[in-house]
């Protein structure tokens, strides 16, 4: 205890440190203001929405806006679509690709378009949101001006939900965009854990106890997940550079466990729609799509967690193998004059990194798929459903994964004053670590 509190005076003692805690504070604060801010036009009373499925998942990452119809209601999902879709178009696209090699200036080039792109997938989910959610009864105004007046509103609020997060890398501590889902969706945990207390009563208060350890090991499964890297030895050749010696130390390639993240999760939730889609235009013609739309409308059941979990195998390999080139770490390293020991440069360098990614992607992939179905689990085992949910899946991952990168940022302005790091051993590293001695 004493240990800690002598971190935390030596963390607010850094001024530029304290003050960039504090504008973080400050901006999260704004952003849940909005958050609770109903659109103008909008009786709150005759809502009563519950998104379910990617829609739930959604209400859960911007901390219940989406079901309130904030100003917030789409927040920072839109920016993070037109990314997503920027960082697809790198992959496949020579245009794109070349930007990204300019180095400033492309980068540049490329985050600019990504805002622009963001301001027509807002506007576009915008008009779906509004006509497909928002009931009718809700609107105390003439519908089309509400939905014209509502789509620059929140085109406008997931503007500055996207400025916010700017202002947070620039000005306060960590990732911004991540700041703010992680914030949406620990908001929501005091009141889980609230709610799971009142189910289970004072009869049961050794259980909730109980699944209160099992929370804490799953989240600690979860650090495992993320923090877990191969570390392959890459040795640099000494080379003379006028009268001195430089090159010749050894350093390490290291290679995820989990390179894809969270996407492999967030895509195979997004296609678990499609059978009970399907299915439900034969529902009245057969029995059998009927049962097929009843099975994969439960997220409990095992034939919706099987597939689940094998979209999320699938999707892992595929996402790993697009966002990891062998072939191009590679080339840099021949290019640096460095090379694997006991490996040739080039193309057998390539083929070693290769195998060595395919055989730690494998037990990634698994363990990412049980943490992805563990919310069921638990919700079979008699959890409430809003607590289940950070028992694993997408919000675990992202919760865990922010903290420790603003652990990290926190702990490199300790060890450059020369302060006693967050680690009695070892260094707190976080998802976007890299290439370490």
């Amino acid at each position: 205890m004493k240990r800690f509190i002598t971190t935390l005076q030596n963390i607010f003692s850094i001024e530029e440190l304290r003050t960039r805690i504090l504008n973080t504070l400050l901006f999260v604060t704004v952003f849940r203001f909005g958050s609770q801010i109903v659109l103008p036009g909008v009786d709150p009373s005759k809502l009563n929405l519950t998104p379910q499925g990617l829609l739930g998942l959604l209400d859960t990452f911007l901390g219940g806006a989406y079901s309130k119809a904030s100003i917030f209601a789409l927040g920072i999902m839109p920016y993070i679509s037109a990314s997503i879709a920027i960082q697809l178009l790198t992959l496949a696209l020579p245009y794109f690709q070349k930007m990204q090699k300019e180095g400033e200036s492309g980068r540049k080039r490329l985050n600019q378009i990504t805002r622009v792109l963001t301001i027509f997938v807002t506007a576009a989910q915008a008009i779906t949101y509004l006509t497909t959610t928002i009931p009718n009864e809700a609107i105390m105004v003439s519908p089309a001006t509400f939905r014209i007046v509502s789509v620059f509103i929140l085109t406008a609020g997931t503007i500055f939900c996207m400025w916010l997060g700017e202002r947070i890398t620039d000005k306060g501590i960590g990732n911004g965009i991540s700041m703010l889902i992680m914030i949406g969706i620990v908001s929501r945990f005091p009141g889980a854990v609230y709610g799971e207390a009142l189910s289970r009563g004072s009869a049961g208060a050794l259980l909730f106890v109980l699944e209160i350890v099992a929370l804490f090991f799953v989240v600690m499964g979860a650090v495992v997940l993320t923090q877990a890297v191969r570390r392959i030895p890459i040795q640099y050749a000494k080379q003379v550079v006028g009268n001195k010696v430089v090159g010749g130390q050894r350093q390490y390639l290291p290679l995820k466990l989990n390179a894809a993240g969270v996407m492999p999760i967030i895509f195979a939730q997004a296609l678990m729609f499609v059978p009970s889609l399907v299915a439900s235009l034969f529902a009245e013609k057969s029995d059998f799509a009927g049962s097929v739309q009843t099975v994969f409308a439960d997220y409990t059941s095992w034939q919706y967690n099987v597939l689940f979990a094998f979209l999320i195998i699938v999707f892992t390999f595929f996402y790993t193998a697009i966002s990891v080139n062998p072939n191009q770490i590679a080339d840099d390293m021949r290019r640096s004059g460095g090379f694997i020991p006991g490996v040739k440069p080039g193309f057998m360098t390539s083929e070693y990194i290769g195998q060595v990614l395919d055989r730690i992607t494998l037990p990634g992939a698994l363990m990412l798929a049980i943490v992805a179905i563990l919310p069921a689990i638990a919700s079979l085992l008699g959890m409430t459903r809003a607590f289940s949910q950070f028992f694993g899946g997408t919000s675990l991952l992202i919760m865990v994964g922010v903290v420790l990168d603003t652990l990290q940022q926190v702990e490199s302005y300790l060890l450059m004053r020369r302060y006693e790091g967050l680690m009695q051993s070892g260094r707190v590293t976080g998802r976007t670590e890299s290439i370490t001695a």
